[in-house]
Protein backbone atom coordinates (compact mmCIF):
# COMPACT_ATOMS: atom_id res chain seq x y z
CA UNK A 1 0.00 0.00 0.00
CA UNK A 2 1.08 3.56 -0.52
CA UNK A 3 2.20 5.68 2.41
CA UNK A 4 -0.88 7.89 2.11
CA UNK A 5 -3.33 5.08 2.62
CA UNK A 6 -4.36 3.20 5.78
CA UNK A 7 -2.38 0.29 7.16
CA UNK A 8 -4.30 -2.93 6.64
CA UNK A 9 -4.37 -5.67 9.28
CA UNK A 10 -5.81 -9.17 8.95
CA UNK A 11 -6.90 -10.85 12.18
CA UNK A 12 -6.25 -14.43 11.03
CA UNK A 13 -8.45 -17.00 12.73
CA UNK A 14 -7.30 -19.94 10.56
CA UNK A 15 -10.83 -21.23 9.90
CA UNK A 16 -10.83 -21.12 6.09
CA UNK A 17 -9.14 -23.17 3.39
CA UNK A 18 -5.64 -21.60 3.27
CA UNK A 19 -5.50 -22.00 -0.53
CA UNK A 20 -8.66 -19.92 -1.01
CA UNK A 21 -8.08 -17.45 1.84
CA UNK A 22 -7.72 -13.92 0.49
CA UNK A 23 -6.32 -12.63 3.81
CA UNK A 24 -3.47 -15.13 3.66
CA UNK A 25 -2.62 -13.98 0.16
CA UNK A 26 -2.75 -10.32 1.22
CA UNK A 27 -0.32 -11.10 4.03
CA UNK A 28 1.94 -13.13 1.74
CA UNK A 29 2.13 -10.18 -0.70
CA UNK A 30 2.81 -7.71 2.17
CA UNK A 31 -0.48 -5.89 1.53
CA UNK A 32 -1.76 -6.63 5.05
CA UNK A 33 -0.13 -7.16 8.43
CA UNK A 34 -1.14 -10.44 10.11
CA UNK A 35 -2.61 -10.48 13.63
CA UNK A 36 -3.17 -13.73 15.50
CA UNK A 37 -4.62 -12.53 18.83
CA UNK A 38 -7.24 -9.92 19.61
CA UNK A 39 -4.73 -8.19 21.88
CA UNK A 40 -2.60 -7.44 18.79
CA UNK A 41 -5.27 -5.23 17.21
CA UNK A 42 -3.91 -1.66 17.19
CA UNK A 43 -5.72 0.72 19.52
CA UNK A 44 -8.21 2.85 17.63
CA UNK A 45 -8.06 0.80 14.43
CA UNK A 46 -11.33 0.43 12.53
CA UNK A 47 -12.43 -3.18 12.86
CA UNK A 48 -14.61 -4.44 10.03
CA UNK A 49 -17.27 -6.53 11.72
CA UNK A 50 -20.48 -7.41 9.84
CA UNK A 51 -22.39 -7.52 13.13
CA UNK A 52 -21.30 -4.02 14.24
CA UNK A 53 -23.89 -1.38 15.05
CA UNK A 54 -22.24 1.46 13.10
CA UNK A 55 -21.69 1.63 9.36
CA UNK A 56 -18.35 2.58 7.84
CA UNK A 57 -18.74 6.08 6.40
CA UNK A 58 -16.39 8.41 4.52
CA UNK A 59 -16.03 10.35 7.81
CA UNK A 60 -14.00 7.38 9.16
CA UNK A 61 -11.17 8.26 6.74
CA UNK A 62 -8.93 10.06 9.26
CA UNK A 63 -9.30 7.30 11.87
CA UNK A 64 -8.35 4.74 9.22
CA UNK A 65 -5.32 6.78 8.16
CA UNK A 66 -4.17 7.26 11.74
CA UNK A 67 -4.87 3.77 13.16
CA UNK A 68 -5.49 1.39 10.25
CA UNK A 69 -8.23 -1.02 9.21
CA UNK A 70 -8.63 -4.57 10.54
CA UNK A 71 -10.51 -7.36 8.80
CA UNK A 72 -11.56 -10.40 10.76
CA UNK A 73 -10.60 -13.41 8.67
CA UNK A 74 -12.81 -16.23 9.92
CA UNK A 75 -15.50 -18.56 8.69
CA UNK A 76 -18.85 -16.89 8.07
CA UNK A 77 -20.34 -19.62 10.29
CA UNK A 78 -18.47 -18.17 13.30
CA UNK A 79 -18.65 -14.43 12.69
CA UNK A 80 -21.32 -13.75 15.33
CA UNK A 81 -19.10 -15.12 18.11
CA UNK A 82 -15.87 -13.24 17.33
CA UNK A 83 -16.63 -9.93 19.04
CA UNK A 84 -19.28 -10.48 21.66
CA UNK A 85 -18.28 -7.13 23.20
CA UNK A 86 -17.57 -4.85 20.23
CA UNK A 87 -15.46 -1.72 20.54
CA UNK A 88 -16.43 1.80 19.55
CA UNK A 89 -14.26 1.31 16.46
CA UNK A 90 -16.18 -1.67 15.04
CA UNK A 91 -17.81 -0.86 11.71
CA UNK A 92 -19.84 -2.81 9.22
CA UNK A 93 -19.75 -2.15 5.53
CA UNK A 94 -22.89 -1.03 3.74
CA UNK A 95 -24.31 -3.83 1.63
CA UNK A 96 -22.11 -4.89 -1.27
CA UNK A 97 -22.21 -7.95 -3.51
CA UNK A 98 -19.23 -10.30 -3.43
CA UNK A 99 -17.50 -11.38 -6.62
CA UNK A 100 -15.67 -14.25 -4.95
CA UNK A 101 -16.60 -17.67 -6.36
CA UNK A 102 -17.71 -19.09 -2.99
CA UNK A 103 -20.32 -16.43 -2.16
CA UNK A 104 -20.88 -14.75 -5.54
CA UNK A 105 -23.62 -12.09 -5.34
CA UNK A 106 -24.74 -13.17 -1.84
CA UNK A 107 -25.21 -9.72 -0.33
CA UNK A 108 -22.72 -8.90 2.39
CA UNK A 109 -20.80 -12.20 2.28
CA UNK A 110 -17.50 -10.57 1.33
CA UNK A 111 -14.05 -12.11 1.38
CA UNK A 112 -11.39 -10.29 3.40
CA UNK A 113 -10.00 -8.88 0.17
CA UNK A 114 -13.41 -7.53 -0.84
CA UNK A 115 -13.98 -6.05 2.63
CA UNK A 116 -10.66 -4.19 2.44
CA UNK A 117 -11.33 -3.07 -1.11
CA UNK A 118 -14.86 -1.85 -0.32
CA UNK A 119 -13.60 0.00 2.75
CA UNK A 120 -10.81 1.71 0.89
CA UNK A 121 -13.18 2.73 -1.90
CA UNK A 122 -15.73 4.22 0.53
CA UNK A 123 -12.97 6.03 2.42
CA UNK A 124 -11.73 7.68 -0.78
CA UNK A 125 -8.77 5.43 -1.62
CA UNK A 126 -10.22 4.24 -4.93
CA UNK A 127 -7.01 3.44 -6.78
CA UNK A 128 -5.66 1.45 -3.80
CA UNK A 129 -9.00 -0.33 -3.60
CA UNK A 130 -8.80 -1.41 -7.22
CA UNK A 131 -5.06 -2.17 -7.23
CA UNK A 132 -5.32 -4.75 -4.47
CA UNK A 133 -8.00 -6.67 -6.37
CA UNK A 134 -5.42 -7.81 -8.94
CA UNK A 135 -4.27 -10.66 -6.68
CA UNK A 136 -7.12 -12.96 -7.78
CA UNK A 137 -8.46 -13.19 -11.32
CA UNK A 138 -12.08 -12.95 -10.11
CA UNK A 139 -11.49 -9.98 -7.80
CA UNK A 140 -11.49 -6.97 -10.21
CA UNK A 141 -15.11 -7.86 -10.96
CA UNK A 142 -15.94 -6.79 -7.37
CA UNK A 143 -15.76 -3.09 -8.24
CA UNK A 144 -17.58 -3.62 -11.54
CA UNK A 145 -20.37 -5.47 -9.72
CA UNK A 146 -20.69 -2.73 -7.08
CA UNK A 147 -19.65 0.45 -8.94
CA UNK A 148 -22.89 2.41 -8.43
CA UNK A 149 -23.33 1.64 -4.72
CA UNK A 150 -19.60 2.18 -4.03
CA UNK A 151 -19.65 5.58 -5.74
CA UNK A 152 -22.78 6.59 -3.84
CA UNK A 153 -21.48 5.27 -0.49
CA UNK A 154 -18.22 7.19 -1.00
CA UNK A 155 -20.23 10.42 -1.38
CA UNK A 156 -22.45 9.89 1.68
CA UNK A 157 -22.10 12.51 4.37
CA UNK A 158 -23.48 10.49 7.27
CA UNK A 159 -24.83 7.12 8.38
CA UNK A 160 -28.46 8.14 7.81
CA UNK A 161 -27.71 8.89 4.18
CA UNK A 162 -25.91 5.53 3.84
CA UNK A 163 -28.95 3.69 5.21
CA UNK A 164 -31.11 5.45 2.63
CA UNK A 165 -28.70 4.51 -0.17
CA UNK A 166 -28.67 0.87 0.94
CA UNK A 167 -32.47 0.89 0.69
CA UNK A 168 -32.29 2.31 -2.83
CA UNK A 169 -29.71 -0.15 -4.14
CA UNK A 170 -30.89 -3.22 -2.22
CA UNK A 171 -34.62 -2.74 -1.54
CA UNK A 172 -35.33 -6.45 -0.98
CA UNK A 173 -32.61 -7.08 1.58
Amino acid sequence: MLRNSPRLYAYIMGQDDPKKCSANKLVKLNLAIPLYRRSQIPKGALILDPSAEKLLTPSDRETALKNGIVVIDCSWKNIQTIFSSPTEFCRKLPILLPANPINYARAGMLSSLEAFSGSLYILGFKSESQDMLRIFKWAPHFVELNREPLEAYAQATNEKQLISLIGEFFPHI
